[in-house]
């Protein structure tokens, strides 16, 4: 059986991870990765009632089910498919829908936190974090919160203070010192894409199990 290869993208809310992992998807091409996003499985709020699930802290890393990404990833290790969660950022609850995934030469996971912890840590064998200025970053999630999230600017601004930076301080920017390879701006750092493209085409062609996750 080939064994996958996993790669993580870290990095701040905002800093542009995402378009990373969009680029590696792009260029590589998709049909060859399995991709996963640790959004997709914040816990279930729906037992809280709506003004409740608001004050959540989300920057935390106990508001993801991560336990659950794990199971679904050692599934795709073990050759097998997984169902993964979809999460409705609106209502800040889970969907009865699933998003099912095939298990593929390279599994790509993208989160926040995915560093911060160890056993999720362990499985991957390249870890990329995304370095980018707050204000960069803060000024992205605003948009990307009220464009696509429906909040408001007032909402946005409140948990940024009172939970996104002190999270990324006490978990976030600590985990950097996990990663392999960390990338200055993002998406906009041509350079450091065209490396990690050509490190990942090279892991395609690499016999798997020549690979060790550590960490």
């Amino acid at each position: 059986m080939i064994r996958p290869v996993v790669i993580g993208v870290a990095g701040g809310s905002g800093s542009g991870k995402t378009t990373v992992a969009q680029q590696i998807l792009a260029r590589v091409g998709a049909a060859q990765i399995a991709y996963i996003q640790h959004d997709a499985y914040y816990r279930d709020l729906a037992h809280l009632e709506p003004a409740a699930r608001a004050g959540v802290n989300f920057d935390h890393p106990d508001s993801l089910e991560t336990e659950l990404l794990i199971q679904h990833l050692d599934l795709l290790l073990a050759g097998q498919p997984a169902d993964l969660p979809i999460y409705d950022f609106t209502q800040h609850v889970r969907t009865a829908l699933t998003r099912r995934i095939e298990p593929c030469r390279i599994v790509l996971i993208e989160g926040i936190l995915i560093f911060a912890d160890a056993a999720l840590r362990r499985r991957m064998h390249v870890r990329i974090f995304v370095d980018t200025d707050a204000d960069l970053r803060f000024i992205r999630r605003l948009r990307r919160d009220i464009e696509e999230r429906g909040r408001t600017l007032d909402s946005v601004v409140q948990q940024y203070m009172r939970t996104v930076r002190p999270m990324h301080l006490d978990f976030v920017e600590p985990s950097k010192r996990y990663a392999d390879i960390i990338i200055p701006e993002g998406g906009f750092n041509t350079v450091a894409l065209d490396m990690i493209v050509a490190r990942v085409r090279a892991l395609l062609r690499e016999p798997p199990e020549d690979m060790q996750a550590e960490g």
